[in-house]
């Protein structure tokens, strides 16, 4: 039985479909919604109406919209939805570096910004064994900041491959995020593109690439969690692009 969901081979089509609310943004929803009500139902018609805004607004933070995700032993997918901000030589955090993590040495780094429009549903990179995950409280500095990586709650992810191919990715809180929510535990054997977790309001994701890789993707370019190929592994060529 084959595996593949889509392909862009002739015959067939696919129609567009509202994306469906996330279980754990629908009490929040729910929430706004009866504020929203009770302010009709007071006559205040100009906050209702302000609460109206804000309900819309929380059912669109909490989307879930299905992705495609691309197939390939090589490809490294966008782990969150939002701008590539920074692409970087770091040495990986203290938390998953050593020789049961990243290494030492220093590896390229690409951040994605999630500004509070984004889908804020974060998905695994690559398909292997969740070695580490580790979550660390901290401040709510701007995620934009590149300090934020140091100091901001987060929380770390190790992938393994079955080849021993190991990716590490962070999900970092920002200035309104104050709750980072794991959707799987250490030891899960994950597949490329699943959900593995959730930040509230507002974030960024960075993605420490293995040695010799090099992004496939560029500053200021957005970003597709589940879909967009950020790197491919062992492939060091550089790209470059232009605004438009």
């Amino acid at each position: 039985m084959s595996n593949i969901i889509s392909s862009n081979r002739p015959g067939g089509g696919i129609k567009w479909q509202w994306p469906s609310i996330h279980p754990e943004g629908r009490k929040f929803l729910l929430i706004a919604a009866i504020i929203t009500l009770c302010f009709w139902l007071l006559g205040w018609e100009i906050v209702g109406w302000l609460m109206l805004g804000v309900t819309l607004w929380v059912g669109s933070f909490f989307r879930d919209p299905v992705r495609i995700t691309p197939t390939g032993s090589d490809v490294v997918i966008a782990p969150a939805d939002g701008l590539v901000t920074q692409i970087a030589e770091v040495v990986p955090p203290p938390e998953i570096a050593g020789a049961d993590g990243l290494g030492d040495a220093p590896m390229l780094r690409v951040s994605i910004f999630m500004s509070v429009f984004d889908v804020h549903i974060n998905r695994t990179p690559i398909a292997g064994t969740l070695r580490k995950l580790v979550y660390i409280p901290g401040k709510f500095l701007n995620a934009d900041l590149d300090k934020a990586s140091e100091e901001n709650e987060r929380q770390h992810f190790v992938v393994e491959r079955a080849d021993g191919v190991r990716i590490g990715f962070t999900q970092i809180a920002g200035l309104v995020a104050r709750r980072i929510m794991p959707f799987v535990t250490m030891g899960n054997e994950l597949s490329t593109g699943q959900r593995v977790g959730l930040i509230r309001f507002g974030s960024r994701v960075d993605v420490f690439l293995p040695a010799g890789t090099t992004p496939q993707v560029l500053l200021g370019q957005r970003t597709l969690a589940g879909e967009t190929v950020v790197a491919r592994i062992g492939q060091s060529a550089m790209i470059d692009g232009i605004g438009q």
